[in-house]
């Protein structure tokens, strides 16, 4: 496995790649690496020839330093499962390279209006922009790519999507199945935060999703009992929702058809997201 931390050596590798004919596939990372990660390194290597993983913090989006300070990194960790699950070349660009006036704010954003506002970004301002902003960057040094995202994420990648498709970027977005542990819970780099006691309480995410997932209810039904699930469990809600999966619109109770619940709340201090798809039965 191939280390770069200089942006122009990253960007000369993915040419060199697409030169003699190999697809790149790109994971970004923020490093904490755990299995989630892996099936996305899993899956750009079956459907590419080369994998490369960006490992980068990217302080842009938190809009809490607390929570940044926090953030867990495990550099030796993160090499050893990256090497283990085929990636080719692991990427570990510095704050100067990314962000030359960090701290000052960096005078170009990326802002993708409507998809950033609610939920995550209702709940964390500037979070999505900072996203965009970074996933923008990647995009343009590793150059035409397939670029892959776990669905725990669900509304990081429709943002992803949407900025990708608006501004023409050579990139083929792919979004891959949520990875959980045994217990439900599913893989996120905060989980190590969490004591025993507290991590009991957070699988009350993935069983929230999981009970609105069993039948076609309303609506309002289907947030009744994520909640429900949620503080049963005495976890701080942040928000249980369901929204129209390509808009992210509140579903109203006369819709049908499909839709995704996502959910958020701080166990502890420690903010969980989880998500899934549900079935609209509309009331007439």
């Amino acid at each position: 496995m191939r280390l770069i931390s200089g942006v122009e050596e990253w960007r000369s590798f993915a040419d060199a790649q697409r030169r003699a004919n190999r697809r790149v596939g790109l994971v970004p990372t923020m490093g904490a690496l755990h299995a989630g990660h892996a099936s996305l390194f899993e899956a750009a290597k079956k459907h590419g020839d080369v994998v490369i993983v960006t490992r980068f913090v990217n302080p842009r989006q938190f809009d809490d330093h607390d929570d940044l300070d926090r953030y867990p990194r495990t550099p030796e960790v993160d090499h050893a499962l990256a090497e283990a699950h085929g990636v080719d070349c692991l990427v570990e660009p510095t704050l100067a390279a990314m962000w030359p006036a960090y701290p000052d704010p960096t005078p170009t954003t990326v802002s993708v209006r409507g998809l950033s506002d609610v939920l995550e970004g209702a709940a964390r301002p500037g979070h999505f922009d900072g996203v965009a902003s970074v996933v923008a960057k990647l995009l343009t040094v590793t150059g035409p790519c397939r670029v892959y995202f776990g669905e725990k994420d669900f509304q990081q990648l429709a943002v992803i999507r949407q900025m990708v498709f608006d501004l023409s970027f050579a990139a083929e977005v792919v979004g891959c199945a949520i990875v959980r542990d045994a217990d439900g819970l599913a893989f996120s780099s905060r989980n190590v935060q969490l004591s025993d006691e507290a991590r009991r309480r957070a699988v009350a995410l993935s069983r929230a999703v999981a009970v609105v997932a069993e039948a076609p209810a309303s609506a309002s039904e289907h947030r009744r009992r994520l909640r429900a699930t949620l503080e049963s469990a005495g976890v701080d809600v942040v928000y249980a929702e369901v929204v129209n999966p390509g808009t992210f619109v509140s579903s109203l109770d006369t819709d049908s058809g499909d839709a995704r619940a996502l959910v958020a709340a701080k166990v502890d201090g420690v903010r969980l997201i989880d998500n899934g798809p549900v079935v609209l039965k509309g009331e007439q």
